[in-house]
């Protein structure tokens, strides 16, 4: 089941903390750099990012989470995290048919470390389509999507 996140609730961004630091351990080791700012977040920083989020549940209890931000006719995705216990099974894509269904946009933008082959074959597989690529530094890329609806 997939329902609204209420962050602002101390628990609900506990949980939210507790998918997306084991996810992005993940993608750090595969990208080599554990500079992501995600990694680096808190409550406090979850509670005011400005950014929606909805949850994949089973049994009441969080498995995935996609945050977003809605300006005009796009949807900018801010992280799309499965827990590492419920890797494929299909959560992250549950989670992006729910946003392509649920709101009515032109575009749907999303970044990711370049070397994040699973994400990167991952957003490909849905249509989207390599806008620009960016170098951080020596250790990290990331690469800009998007798919028009």
């Amino acid at each position: 089941m997939i329902k609204i996140i209420d962050i602002s609730n101390r628990k609900n961004a506990e949980d939210v903390l507790n998918i997306q630091i084991p996810s992005y351990k993940v993608e750090a080791e595969i990208i080599g750099s554990y500079e992501i700012p995600p990694l680096k977040d808190t409550v406090h920083t979850l509670q005011h990012c400005g950014e929606t989020f909805f949850g994949y549940y089973e049994n009441e209890k969080l498995c995935g989470v996609i945050s977003i931000k809605v300006a005009e006719d796009e949807v900018d995705i801010h992280r799309l995290i499965v827990h590492s216990n419920h890797f494929r099974k299909g959560i992250a894509q549950l989670l992006l048919n729910f946003i392509e269904t649920k709101f009515e946009v032109e575009t749907i933008k999303v970044a990711t470390g370049s070397k994040n082959i699973p994400a990167v074959s991952f957003y490909k597989k849905n249509g989207f389509q390599t806008i620009k690529e960016i170098i951080v530094n020596e250790q990290l890329s990331l690469s800009y999507f998007e798919k028009k609806l």
